[in-house]
């Protein structure tokens, strides 16, 4: 059977979005190829309330040549950078920076510096900072200027294995990470992801991770959440340094190759459709099952709300088979007190929403249901 191919790939898939930074980018990427988005952002920058200790380590990194400078992150060297220009600071900053040793944590970071317009001397392909702290450990440090621009959370451990081995470091704290303004969506999110409504949640930073974790810790939902993020809810990071709290609680998420939000958009399109589609026959009609949507021939596809898409694919696993409203309660009704009541209510709902090809959903009497179609 030729497949049918919607002009809009992720037509029927919801999708959690927990980023906070370029969060409308990412979102208008997904619903520009047909999903629903559910965005949650996980937490929020804030620059310092009181900018006086960017200052005074921006001072001091002008007191005297620096040995090295590590960048972490693009949008905190560009904050840097803006906040000495504003002081008066900026073109000595940048001098000071050209004579030292350049290191950059990820493509962003190094992306910011050489528009800055200096150039890095390392950057690892991990994007880890224990590839970063690993190089500059094997180096001579005592006596030597290290400046550390952080990331969001201070980087206390990093810094004291340099100050250890004898580097004075001066830490640069641009910005902090904290909780989003309004906690409820996030809350929303990780509900829906352990009664698994949404088809996949997106993350693109290691902090949005430990804060949706904590989250569900909060609403006693942590083994629910990692169950549905093991099974039926696609976990996509932007990359493995965001995606190592995931891997820490047993999750193992689908990466791009590329660190960008197309090319995580594209590991969605390609991953999504092939664990959570499936394409059916009835009678001269060619049907495919597609997240919460059905498609049928050329029509337009019929939106489904996740309760009755869920009894559509349970019927769809064995096309033909009669499938009991006991059976259909154990699958559907998960952890619910619903009765086979419910059952009939969703099945006559779900004829509805098919208007015309109601009569793919057959009942058999005293026996149950079953899809009238094949494989």
């Amino acid at each position: 059977m030729t497949a049918l191919q919607p002009s809009s790939p992720l037509v029927g898939y919801t999708i959690g979005v927990t980023a906070a930074r370029r969060r409308e980018e990412l979102v208008a990427l997904l619903r520009r190829r047909g999903a629903r988005v559910v965005e949650a952002p996980a937490l929020r920058i804030m620059p310092l309330d009181d900018d006086a200790a960017l200052r005074r380590a921006t001072e001091l990194c002008l007191t005297a040549p620096l040995d090295y400078v590590v960048a972490t992150t693009g949008v905190g060297w560009r904050g840097w950078l803006s906040a000495a220009d504003g002081w008066g600071y900026g073109a000595r900053l940048a001098e000071v920076c050209r004579d030292a040793v350049v290191l950059t944590r990820g493509p962003k970071a190094t992306g910011a510096v050489r528009a800055g317009g200096l150039s890095e001397t390392w950057s690892p392909a991990t994007e880890a900072n224990e590839e970063l702290l690993g190089w500059l450990l094997g180096r001579e440090l005592r006596g030597r200027r290290v400046a550390v621009q952080e990331h969001g959370a201070p980087l206390d451990e990093f810094s004291a294995a340099l100050r250890e081995r004898g580097a004075e470091v001066i830490v640069v704290p641009v910005y902090r990470w904290a909780p989003p303004e309004d906690p409820l969506p996030l809350r929303r999110l990780v509900e829906q992801t352990a009664r698994r409504e949404v088809h996949a949640v997106t993350f693109t930073s290691a902090p949005a991770i430990t804060a949706f974790l904590a989250t569900a810790d909060e609403l006693g939902l942590r083994e629910e959440v990692l169950a549905g993020l093991r099974t039926d809810v696609l976990p996509v990071c932007v990359g493995p340094v965001c995606a190592r709290p995931l891997e820490e609680a047993g999750i193992t998420p689908h990466c791009p190759d590329r660190g960008r939000l197309g090319a995580m958009v594209r590991t969605i399109e390609s991953v999504l459709p092939a664990r959570n589609r499936r394409e059916l026959r009835s009678g001269a009609n060619r049907l495919a099952l597609q997240g919460n949507a059905v498609l049928i021939d050329d029509g337009p596809p019929v939106q489904l709300p996740p309760l009755l898409a869920a009894v559509l694919r349970a019927l769809a696993e064995q096309p033909g088979r009669v499938l009991s409203r006991a059976e259909l309660l154990r699958r559907v009704w998960v952890g619910t007190h619903a009765d086979e009541h419910a059952v009939e209510a969703a099945v006559a709902r779900l004829r509805a929403a098919l208007g015309e090809h109601s009569r793919l959903v057959r009942t058999v009497p005293k026996r149950g249901y079953s899809l009238v179609a094949a494989l």
